[in-house]
């Protein structure tokens, strides 16, 4: 496994929110954390990126351990994170965030502004335009294109459906795709099963902090009562 978690535990003060979480992400794979929301999916990936420190547990990347580094080390060790609250630059224009992604993480690779920008075209007809100003589906392309900025080997997304209407979602379905077929690693963290069904081969299921299943996704998607039981709205 590229990314591993072992019997983590996280707080948020004295609530305890991850509970003994264990998961594993192989190379080249797309594995879907799904659940509800407030179920800890977030957490789950502040964790592995060291903005929500876990307690205790072990976080194995490359097969080495990176519990307790700082997010800025795990950045330049070849994770990218990106949070479901986007966090891009409002006054900087998109192309000016592109930029600052590959000057704060120097890591070679395939992914340049320019690849970016062909992967979403919007991104290069926007160039000029600022954060600030850009639709929810156009800041949630260059929040993934700011990722893919930085060369990681493995890349978090957090919520990437949420929000979009259904041409935008899949526009970002088949980004994902794309982005997988040049060797990319993928964690996200959603609640759209037919979204996760697309783009993942496997799926933990967390409830209450808690992974509570665990499978292919095809045969998540057919267990009806799994589904009803964790995940149906």
């Amino acid at each position: 496994m590229i990314l591993s978690l072992v019997d983590v535990n996280t707080f948020y003060g004295t609530s305890h929110i991850l509970q003994d979480i264990s998961l594993g992400v192989g190379q080249g794979e797309v594995v879907a954390l799904l659940g509800r929301n407030g179920v800890g999916k977030t957490t789950t990936l502040r964790t592995i990126m060291g903005l929500t420190p876990p307690a205790s547990g072990g976080i194995l990347f490359q097969g080495q351990e990176v519990q307790g580094d700082p997010p800025w080390n795990k950045a330049k060790l070849g994770l990218a994170y990106m949070p479901d609250d986007l966090r891009i630059f409002p006054d900087l224009t998109c192309e000016e965030n592109l930029d600052i992604a590959a000057k704060l993480v120097k890591r070679e690779g395939f992914w340049d502004k320019k690849k970016v920008m062909s992967l979403f075209p919007v991104l290069a007809e926007r160039r000029d335009q600022k954060g600030l100003n850009m639709s929810g589906g156009e800041k949630k392309m260059l929040s993934l294109g700011r990722a893919l900025m930085s060369n990681p080997a493995v890349v978090l997304l957090d919520e990437p459906s949420e929000g979009l209407a259904p041409l935008i979602v899949r526009t970002l379905a088949e980004a994902i795709e794309t982005i997988r077929s040049h060797g990319m690693t993928i964690l996200l963290a959603d609640q759209n099963l037919k979204f996760c069904r697309r783009v993942s081969d496997r799926g933990y299921i967390i409830e209450k902090g808690q992974i509570v299943h665990e499978g292919d996704m095809e045969d998540i998607w057919d267990n009806q009562d799994v589904v009803n039981k964790y995940l149906a709205l």
